[in-house]
């Protein structure tokens, strides 16, 4: 997170077009877990953590997951309306 917010891109980086553009997901593998954390860069006030988690499948993103996140995506950018 700390290069996302120096404006950098991470090399574990990838775009989650499902959520439109400016959502990533940024990826690490510790101890045999699969990490995860999506993130929007597309709004105007802030960098949003979306979600957070230990990806279990072995293909694409698990649809509670993809709710949650579409959840949050919608309320960041609510919040980031506001004044």
């Amino acid at each position: 997170m700390r290069q996302v917010q120096d404006g950098e891109t991470p090399l574990d980086m990838k775009p989650l077009t499902q959520f439109g553009s400016g959502v990533f997901e940024l990826r690490e593998r510790f101890d045999k877990n699969a990490y995860r954390l999506v993130y929007a860069v597309s709004l105007k006030k802030a960098i949003y953590v979306l979600h957070a988690f230990i990806k279990k499948s072995k293909s694409g993103l698990p649809k509670p997951d993809a709710e949650l996140i579409e959840a949050r995506l919608k309320r960041a950018h609510i919040v980031d309306a506001e004044d």
